[in-house]
């Protein structure tokens, strides 16, 4: 039998996490005390070892929150063109796994060379057969959930907020396309920060077109010098910063009234 772990022990783990006939890997690590979790959405051709993301998992766990990388799609999926832009089932499988989070809470978690599945494991679907996942009651001892994306993976993360409603407790998009989740944006509860590098020309127009559509508490960071990647010295390091200040104001805090405010730190160019 194993032993249950304590709210306060560090959490470092590879989990596995099934979905309609396949399974989802992911890297679960929670630091002790944590204020709250983030599951991270990667865009098209990325991965869960992606080395953007690890950076920004690596900033927020210094910041006292957990993180779940993860790749909603496999190897063979992600090698064909049209399943990477499928937002309908990047989403359900975010949607998935952010049920397993939310029924397990943290003491069930196992020892950290071990993976493992869900205690209750999510019913597969088809997006076209079946309805979408609802909020619900949340496991007592579970911790508050948030999203990043990036690119495609963004829009997954804001549909999935729109399901979840208040559940949510924060989402940011790096680089992302928030256009492609329009439909869905008017319903999102979450406060969202949306970063964009200054020089990603087209995405920046494609993210003030879907900020006017949110209606929570919102904020349009531009980082001066980046484009698309981030990859310009500097410029991921301010992104990293940006969204663990976002993470911990709403992630363990109260729930503010809808409104537009600039994140702790604003970056030079930032919109509100």
């Amino acid at each position: 039998m194993e032993t249950l772990r304590s709210e306060k022990d560090p959490i470092n783990t590879l989990v596995r996490i099934p979905v309609n006939g396949v399974e989802l890997e992911g890297a679960l690590v929670i630091p002790s005390s944590a204020r709250g979790i983030v599951l991270f959405a990667h865009g098209s051709g990325s991965s869960r070892h992606s080395p953007r993301n690890n950076f920004v998992a690596e900033t927020l766990r210094a910041a006292g929150i957990g993180t779940l990388l993860m790749d909603l799609l496999t190897k063979q999926e992600d090698a064909i063109y049209q399943t990477r832009f499928d937002i309908d089932l990047l989403t359900w499988r975010l949607e998935r796994a952010t049920q397993w989070l939310m029924e397990m809470p943290r003491a069930q978690w196992s020892p950290t060379d071990k993976p493992v599945a869900p205690s209750r494991t999510p019913v597969g679907r088809n997006p076209e057969q079946e309805p979408p996942a609802k909020a619900g009651d949340r496991v007592e001892g579970s911790l508050d959930i948030g999203y990043f994306g990036a690119s495609t993976g963004a829009a997954a993360a804001l549909n999935a907020a729109a399901t979840f409603g208040s559940t949510i407790g924060a989402v940011v998009s790096r680089g992302g396309r928030p256009d492609l989740a329009m439909a869905a944006l008017g319903s999102v509860q979450a406060p969202t920060l949306l970063i964009v590098g200054a020089l990603d020309d087209v995405v920046i127009e494609l993210n003030r077109k879907a900020y006017e559509r949110l209606k929570p508490e919102k904020h349009l960071a531009i980082v001066p010098g980046a484009t698309h990647l981030f990859e310009e010295p500097g410029t991921l390091q301010e992104v990293a910063r940006l969204a663990a200040a976002w993470f911990r104001r709403h992630l363990g805090a109260p729930r503010a009234a809808n409104r537009t405010v600039e994140p702790h730190g604003r970056a030079r160019g930032a919109e509100s």
